[in-house]
């Protein structure tokens, strides 16, 4: 990647980014496509191959982008001293909902390239999205799971949140009119019905 890129005002780089999240959050990276990338972001596509070279170094380059960005919001807003297992999961996702506010589609483009089956791509992130989900399970795993129900598996629970956090998103994201808060405060209520339904 051309480090110049960072001399382009941040207005500009956002556009490129934004649309690069979305382009590959919607078609992962074998359907995404250079041309809908430069027409969302309204420049040339010769500026894309300037700066990143190929659609792979652009694509490198957004996952560590945003894994960069998510993870200064995670270690400077989250409290090291919570240990409850679902205010620690509201915390991230308010995290994650002030980075979807300047790049919506960043939470959803992570999810993509966790599934990501083309092996370049999936090849050229792993290091950064190893570091990212090692990261995020550190302050995730810090969740007090003694306060739980005796029948109520916290394994499961984790895996119902994961799951019910994507919906949410995929579902907003196919309303049309997405908003960050509006999504937070969705996933805030599946929290908290579960909470009730699975603590002591």
């Amino acid at each position: 990647m051309n480090e110049k890129f960072f001399d382009l005002k941040k207005e500009k780089q956002d556009r490129i980014i934004n649309a690069a999240l979305k382009a590959f959050a919607l078609g992962g990276y074998m359907h995404a496509s250079t041309d809908d990338i430069v027409r969302m972001a309204g420049i040339s596509k010769g500026l894309i191959f300037h700066y990143f070279e190929t659609k792979l170094g652009l694509y490198q380059f957004v996952y560590d982008y945003s894994t960069r960005v998510i993870n200064i919001e995670i270690n400077t807003g989250i409290s090291k001293d919570e240990t409850d297992f679902f205010t620690i999961r509201e915390e991230v996702e308010k995290v994650l909902a002030t980075c979807m506010k300047q790049y919506p589609y960043i939470r959803l483009f992570l999810y993509s390239a966790a599934r990501e089956d083309t092996p370049e791509a999936a090849t050229a992130i792993l290091p950064a999205r190893e570091a990212f989900e090692a990261n995020l399970k550190s302050i995730l795993d810090r969740g007090d799971i003694t306060r739980f129900k005796q029948d109520a598996n916290y394994e499961l629970v984790e895996n119902i949140v994961e799951m019910t956090k994507e919906g949410v998103l995929q579902g907003r994201f196919r309303e049309g009119d997405f908003r960050a808060d509006d999504y937070l405060a969705e996933v805030i209520r599946y929290l908290e019905m579960l909470r009730v339904l699975t603590y002591d």
